[in-house]
């Protein structure tokens, strides 16, 4: 898998989680205190996010980072 492969089906995850707690893009970036383009571009698998910042986001997700995580 390359980095593109996994950065887009990082996003997708990141998406179908934030869509499962129904949160708009604006809710969830302003929770993290980052940007609405920050976090569109990594649901569309243009950004990457620090370990950090993806344990964080599992958090306020409310989910196991391995959801996340998850690139079967």
């Amino acid at each position: 898998m390359n980095k593109e492969t996994l950065l887009k089906k990082f996003g997708k995850n990141v998406k179908i989680e934030r869509i499962k707690k129904d949160l708009t893009r604006e809710q969830l970036a302003e929770t993290m205190d980052v940007s609405v383009n920050y976090l569109s571009s990594i649901e569309n698998g243009k950004a990457n996010m620090s370990l950090a910042k993806v344990l964080e986001l599992s958090q306020y997700l409310g989910t196991d980072i391995e959801n996340l995580l998850n690139f079967k």
